[in-house]
């Protein structure tokens, strides 16, 4: 009969561990499909953004050891339209080590798409004379108007824009003055500092039209979109000051 016990108990031995496999896989579908709506739940609380939301969440690895140590590896967040502090866009942002149980990711990253009229909106505030924006990849045409002795003067610039420092730059490659052609020698000379700003580079602080927890690293002209990479302090999720738009000095 010994025998037979001990014939049997690898059999039994595997057995346990098959259900203990079985349960840890159930836990893991049970985590994956539970976890993604739990932190769709902490992101929107944390920003402040409508309860409806539309967010897609995706983590990354295995989960249950990640929710037993209480933080995420990696979640993966995005969403075809968002308004983010003065702007609305579709934005894609991975985070790193975010925690379950409170306090600040490690690092997050990630990009935004807005089109035109957010774009106009992103630089109407500086002190360009710029009323319409269009995209001609990889620039920018800005159009507007200045006033000579009182007579309005229709001016077109063709721009480069990026990122500098968490600043937007636009670098003129080309103007046009009351549908003529001109380089910046020539507009210097006719128009003096009054069209300064279609031959210089100009820098545009944005800062107050974003979270101060957000950083704008990259832009670059994707046929009807500007692609704009952003930064993310960790402590943006705790720290409501972050939340706040910044200020430009």
């Amino acid at each position: 009969m010994n025998q037979k016990r001990r014939v049997r108990w690898p059999w039994v031995l595997l057995v346990i561990i098959l259900i203990l496999a079985a349960l840890a896989v159930a836990a893991e579908l049970v985590t994956r499909a539970v976890l993604p709506g739990i932190a769709r739940g902490i992101v929107i609380e944390q920003l402040a953004l409508p309860a409806d939301q539309q967010l897609d969440v995706e983590a990354s690895g295995v989960l249950l050891p990640q929710v037993i140590g209480g933080r995420l590896d990696e979640l993966h967040l995005s969403t075809d339209s968002v308004t983010i502090g003065g702007i609305t866009g579709s934005a894609d942002v991975t985070a790193i080590g975010v925690p379950l149980r409170g306090g600040d990711l490690t690092d997050a990253s990630g990009t935004v798409r807005i089109d035109q009229e957010q774009f106009t909106h992103l630089i109407a505030a500086s002190d360009l004379l710029i009323d319409e924006i269009r995209f001609s990849e990889p620039d920018v045409t800005a159009s507007g108007s200045f006033s000579v002795f009182g007579v309005p003067v229709p001016i077109s610039a063709t721009v480069t824009p990026a990122a500098d420092d968490g600043e937007l730059l636009l670098t003129p490659v080309g103007a046009q003055i009351g549908g003529v052609t001109l380089n910046a020698a020539e507009i210097a000379d006719r128009f003096g500092t009054a069209a300064a700003w279609i031959t210089e580079p100009q820098r545009i602080c944005i800062a107050d039209q974003l979270p101060a927890g957000l950083t704008m690293t990259g832009l670059e002209i994707d046929g009807a979109e500007a692609v704009i990479d952003i930064d993310v302090d960790g402590a943006i999720v705790t720290d409501p000051a972050l939340q706040q738009n910044g200020v430009c000095s």
